[in-house]
């Protein structure tokens, strides 16, 4: 991820995090179309800024969002890796 996509990806789960914290804080029981309806400013933002589609900027952060897992998922294993305690070794057992 690039200093300029990760500036953009934290830009939207920011505004995320704000938008969203009277609400249902699982990702999964909060409807998509909801959760999308309360990101469209920061996304319209973002298409402006950047002269893009806002289908492109809401594309784009899905696609960070996804290498951004990815990311911490690897953090975590390596964490698991280097843990050298009994429940670290169990973990990887």
């Amino acid at each position: 991820m690039t200093s300029e996509e990760r500036e953009m990806f934290n830009r939207i789960r920011n505004y995320a995090e704000k938008a969203l914290e009277d609400f249902d804080t699982d990702p999964q029981k909060t409807p998509i179309s909801f959760q999308l309806q309360k990101l469209r400013p920061i996304m319209q933002e973002l298409a402006m800024e950047k002269q893009m589609a806002v289908e492109d900027i809401f594309i784009k952060y899905m696609d960070l969002a996804s290498e951004d897992a990815v990311e911490r998922e690897k953090q975590f294993q390596e964490r698991l890796d280097e843990d050298n305690s009994f429940s670290g070794r169990a973990n990887r057992a």
